[in-house]
């Protein structure tokens, strides 16, 4: 297993599946007294943030820099929640395909910053808000997820 897999998607706490699954559209929709965000809203913004590096959107950069940094609509159906969780799994999975090619993890995007560092920077803010969403979960009740050994 590389780093780059053992950051983004398995390593260090739990597996970014198991730790995504098992929510109610009720559940993700929740903001808590004293929460900022929703754990919908607050996976949203880490899957456009990835979306916006692995792809090097600057459009989507553009609009992130000019205040749409979390959804201005709440999902009105379950299938919402688990396409944006598939949808950061599979950005998840998009940059460890891309940290095997050495030429572009070398690839200066700005002066000083290499697509490397870029990456480093999106592990820890991905880890970041899956932190925030463990502790969204944990004050609702809904941790730890329920792994498919374990009866309802």
């Amino acid at each position: 297993m590389s780093i780059w897999n053992h950051i983004f998607l398995s390593g260090e706490f739990r597996d970014r599946e198991t730790l995504l699954s098992g929510l109610t559209l009720e559940q993700v929709t929740l903001r808590p007294p004293g929460a900022s965000h929703s754990i919908f809203e607050e996976l949203w913004h880490a899957a456009t943030i990835q979306r916006c590096i692995v792809e090097q959107d600057k459009d989507l950069e553009a609009e992130l820099r000019g205040g749409t940094r979390y959804p201005t609509t709440e999902p009105e159906a379950e299938q919402q929640w688990h396409d944006l969780v598939t949808n950061f799994l599979s950005g998840a999975q998009a940059v460890v395909e891309l940290t095997q090619d050495s030429a572009r993890l070398a690839e200066e995007l700005e002066p000083e910053l290499t697509m490397a560092e870029e990456l480093s920077c999106l592990a820890v803010h991905n880890a970041y808000h899956l932190g925030k969403i463990v502790a969204l979960r944990q004050s609702i009740g809904a941790w730890p997820p329920k792994t498919s050994t374990e009866q309802p």
